[in-house]
């Protein structure tokens, strides 16, 4: 304790000689108030942000989500804010993103709508085979109930089968949370770069370089969370393709849009597909189906995506060994619901820095001689 005492005032710039000073304890006693002082609303800021997690949780998957996409947006900001006005170009890439959302909502709820009728089939046969009193799920390896899977059967038939209804039912919360999103975009777009150098200057210099290297691994961390969540839509989407071909119920793109779609959600997955899929062909008795949605469905398009492709391609992109990745992912969705999707990988990415920029600053001091080396 004492060396690192003596370590933290060398580092603060006191010389060696004002230990043995009489005077020096009122030095250090000043600058540790002043130290305080300064340290205070930061430490306040600090609080009241994680009070106002905790209180307002039930948004703040919105905040935290729109708080992501502002951070990777920020570099396209800079550069229009160069040429207009900072608020216009904050405004300009909000409308930007709120209409490529809406478009694609809209087109979306058109494909569903236009196969309405073969969702209903789906979900009208799995819940006939629910409903028959000789079906017993666990034969089949079910480790389910019949009124658990019949819980779940409503939640998907509203989900997509009955999804205005469900929309219109939920209308107020979900438009309070589009605001939200969009609104938390905007405002990050146009203060960020502000609330950043703010909460630099009540930091102590020495902490400059973590914080810097801490943001710039944040910026990498979801900038690669969404370009791959993307890509791995859009490869589902391929990939469902033939599976769905050689299944042979027909509708072979819009299984596999379906497919994409699930995937683009990430609580929910392409499995969610081929759950659906494979209960189905289970009510249709068809064991064909079931090997082909379970082995080539499940296991290939829906697995290796997530197993291996995305933890591979993000930890790729912030040097950090894929399992480690893959847990950050799986565990954050499964503790934080949508907003683990983004906190998962990030937090595991900034405690692993962390680490290193840790260790690696003991060796530098070890190597100067502010530490001592370890003897035999």
């Amino acid at each position: 304790m004492l060396w690192v005492s003596f370590t933290s005032l060398h580092d603060s710039g006191f010389p060696a000689g004002h230990l043995n000073n009489p005077g020096a304890g009122t030095i250090v006693t000043e600058n540790m108030n002043v130290f305080r002082s300064d340290q205070f609303p930061f430490i306040l800021m600090v609080i009241l942000a994680f009070s106002g997690i905790v209180i307002f949780w039930s948004i703040m998957d919105m905040v935290l989500l729109g708080a992501s996409l502002a951070i990777v947006l920020i570099p396209l900001h800079r550069r229009f804010a160069a040429r207009t006005w900072p608020v216009a170009s904050a405004a300009v890439i909000t409308l930007i993103s709120l209409t490529t959302v809406s478009l694609l909502a809209y087109i979306t709820m058109l494909i569903f709508t236009s196969n309405a009728t073969t969702l209903s089939t789906i979900f009208a046969a799995i819940g006939d085979w629910l409903d028959n009193p000789a079906t017993n799920p666990m034969s089949y390896g079910i480790p389910l109930s019949k009124a658990s899977l019949s819980a779940i059967l409503a939640t998907g038939n509203a989900f997509f089968v009955n999804y205005m209804d469900t929309i219109i039912e939920n209308l107020t919360l979900i438009l309070f949370k589009i605001f939200t999103f969009f609104f938390t975009l905007f405002i990050l777009l146009l203060h960020g770069d502000e609330l950043k150098s703010r909460i630099m200057e009540h930091l102590p210099p020495s902490m400059d370089e973590y914080v810097s290297r801490l943001s710039e691994v944040t910026v990498d961390t979801l900038y690669a969370i969404y370009v791959v969540q993307i890509a791995i839509a859009i490869l589902t989407f391929f990939i469902a393709i033939p599976v769905f071909y050689l299944l042979g119920y027909g509708n072979i793109l819009f299984y596999s849009f379906f497919a994409a779609f699930c995937e683009l959600i990430p609580i929910l997955g392409s499995s969610a597909t081929f759950v659906i899929m494979g209960a189905y062909a289970l009510a249709l008795d068809d064991t064909r189906g079931i090997l082909i949605i379970f082995f080539l469905g499940y296991f290939i398009v829906a697995l290796m995506p997530e197993v291996w492709i995305r933890p591979v391609l993000v930890g790729r992109r912030v040097k950090i060994h894929p399992v480690i990745m893959f847990i950050g992912i799986i565990g954050g969705i499964m503790t934080m619901g949508l907003a683990g999707f983004v906190l998962g990988p990030v937090i595991i990415v900034l405690l692993i820095t962390t680490y290193r920029m840790y260790i690696r600053d003991r060796k530098d001091r070890a190597i100067s001689g502010v530490f001592p080396r370890d003897r035999a």
